[in-house]
């Protein structure tokens, strides 16, 4: 703690004279406001869901014309070190104006204490990764991959034994492995959203049998996928992990499956179909992702084994739950989905997106049942913004089919 405390110190004193390089930069910002709004914004470089979901809803609103000054303006983002993805940061940097944080942030830091600075931040358009107005649907994709870098991609899916025309699946299982790398700070509070690998195995070998290849993502994980199907390929262990083939992969598989970590940013910044399983808190579902289907955690009174039901879950307090310590404090305790729900709901995307979808009667009643109970007006309890627009997701089929009682 002493140690921390110094080197904060120490990191001070030493931007000293970049502070005082700064003001006078300031000062100049301020007197051309009249005529040009410069405003600064960091990219939530070290977290990637961030980094992807943020900047992408950030170039949307942009183009919508949403949370925009009224007048001309320059809006400069910097990187925050560590920054997670090299390759994602190159490729904002083709995009928007990027200057060095030695620089930039020593500038935004003075704006914020000479009185009459906020106007000149770039604010809370950047600050969230949620597409409440809809976005995604309406603009493509802000980033691209150069013809060396398409040509790079396929000769590493080459290298890892994958054909050109053969479709893949990546698989991200959220673990706390990541994180614990980083012990600059205490991240145990995120660990309700871990999930057990192998519980993904019997839908990767369901892939697999169908003919797709299934690519285990994860810069850091906590084991390998036990699984010796050919088809399925533990990327995050054998050693050809890269920050450009984390990007690639996610840009152009037929879809992921998620835990809803951060790295699910990054194929919906490409626009690419997604499966979120075990997916908690349940109020911070993705609803406004046209092409999502997802299932949650089961939700349990510990003492009774009595299952929470969907409205439940919300009354008894946890339905936007972000801390372990939260679902503590009620007496919840969390239970992964199945392996069976698990291949279910990632089967149910292998059929609608390959047209083999077949429907019972009752299933967009199951599907509005759903919906009716779940809190589509409901906002962020610390800023108020709201967590929904429009519903474009659906919540798994076989879940619902199987979970009757679970929907009242």
């Amino acid at each position: 703690m002493v140690a921390g405390k110094l080197k904060k110190v120490v990191r001070i004193i030493l931007r000293l004279p970049l502070y005082a390089l700064a003001i006078p930069a300031v000062l100049v910002i301020r007197m051309i406001r009249p005529w040009v709004l410069v405003r600064f914004g960091d990219l939530g470089s070290p977290r990637i869901g961030h980094f992807a979901g943020n900047t992408e809803v950030y170039c949307c609103e942009q183009d919508a014309r949403i949370n925009v000054p009224d007048q001309r303006y320059v809006d400069l983002f910097y990187l925050v070190w560590p920054i997670c993805n090299k390759q994602l940061a190159s490729m904002w940097r083709r995009v928007l104006r990027v200057w060095p944080m030695w620089i930039l942030a020593s500038i935004s830091t003075v704006n914020r204490v000479i009185p009459g600075g906020a106007d000149h931040e770039i604010g809370s358009n950047t600050q969230h990764d949620r597409d409440v107005h809809n976005l995604y649907d309406r603009f493509p994709p802000h980033l691209a991959f150069t013809t060396e870098e398409d040509a790079k991609g396929k000769a590493c899916l080459a290298a890892m034994g994958i054909p050109p025309s053969i479709p893949f699946v990546c698989l991200n299982v959220r673990d706390n492995a990541y994180l614990d790398a980083h012990q600059s700070h205490d991240w145990r509070y995120h660990n309700f959203r871990d999930s057990d690998v192998q519980n993904y195995v019997l839908a990767a070998e369901e892939l697999a049998d169908r003919g797709y290849f299934v690519i285990r993502m994860g810069a850091k994980v906590c084991d390998a996928i036990k699984s010796s199907h050919p088809r399925v390929i533990d990327y995050a262990t054998n050693g050809m992990r890269t920050d450009f083939m984390d990007i690639y992969l996610c840009a152009k598989c037929e879809f992921m499956i998620s835990t809803g970590d951060g790295l699910v940013g990054v194929p919906k910044l490409f626009r690419r179909p997604a499966v979120m399983v075990n997916a908690v808190p349940l109020g911070y579902f993705l609803t406004y992702y046209s092409n999502l289907i997802g299932i949650t955690k089961h939700h349990y009174l510990l003492g009774n084994s009595q299952e929470l039901t969907l409205s439940e879950i919300f009354t008894h307090g946890v339905g936007f739950s972000l801390r372990a310590s939260d679902y503590e404090s009620k007496a919840v305790q969390l239970i992964e989905n199945t392996p069976e729900e698990i291949r279910d709901v990632v089967v149910e995307m292998v059929e609608r997106l390959n047209g083999a979808w077949q429907a019972h009667e009752d299933d967009e009643a199951l599907q509005k049942h759903f919906w009716d109970i779940f809190p589509i007006d409901a906002v962020e309890a610390y800023e108020g913004r709201p967590l929904h627009g429009e519903i474009r997701a659906r919540f798994g089929t076989a879940f619902l089919r199987n979970n009757r009682a679970w929907l009242r």
